[in-house]
This record gives structure tokens, C-alpha cells and sequence, in this order.
């Protein structure tokens, strides 16, 4: 495998979580969140690629087998569920 193809997955997967976690902390909504979760998605796409393709880097692909599942999760609840979810204990209230 490349070199290259090597160092362009493992730091667009890097870049990528850090731009998404940039964009769900800033809590902006929504829309906005959701998109955050797809680029998670590419994100573990990419580290998956990474640590199965690169030597002895194994945990980080299962790392983020699980972690796209979660993502896709993230998906699905900010952008294609059309109700939003109720709100959890403690959340909208004084506390």
C-alpha cells in the first residue's frame, strides 16, 4: 500500500473527528449536528481503512468499527428522524 494513500487517510480521519467534535460542541442545531455526525462517518471510514491497511494498527480500525456505528447512529437521529427525540433528565430545565 502507498505511502501516501497511507498518510492522507490517517490524517483526514484525525482532521475530520476534530472538525465534527468542533461542530457538536458548538451546539449550532440540529441540521447542523447531523451533518457533524457525517463527517464523523467519513472520519471512521477512513481510520478504518487506516488501521486495517497500515501495520500493526489494528486497534484503531476496530476502534472505529464501533464507532461508526455509533455515528450512524447520530445520523439517523439528527437528520433522518423527522420528531425530535424527547429531551433527557436534566436537559432544557434550571438547574
Amino acid at each position: 500500500m502507498s505511502d501516501t494513500l497511507l498518510d492522507a487517510l490517517q490524517y483526514y480521519g484525525a482532521g475530520a473527528a476534530t472538525l465534527a467534535a468542533l461542530l457538536v460542541s458548538l451546539n449550532l442545531g440540529r441540521r447542523w449536528t447531523g451533518w457533524a455526525f457525517v463527517i464523523f462517518v467519513t472520519s471512521s471510514i477512513a481510520l478504518i481503512a487506516w488501521g486495517f491497511l497500515q501495520s500493526d494498527s489494528e486497534g484503531i480500525g476496530w476502534q472505529n468499527i464501533a464507532l461508526l456505528i455509533i455515528n450512524c447512529v447520530g445520523v439517523y437521529r439528527y437528520l433522518i428522524l423527522k420528531e425530535k427525540p424527547p429531551a433527557a433528565p436534566g436537559d432544557g430545565g434550571t438547574d
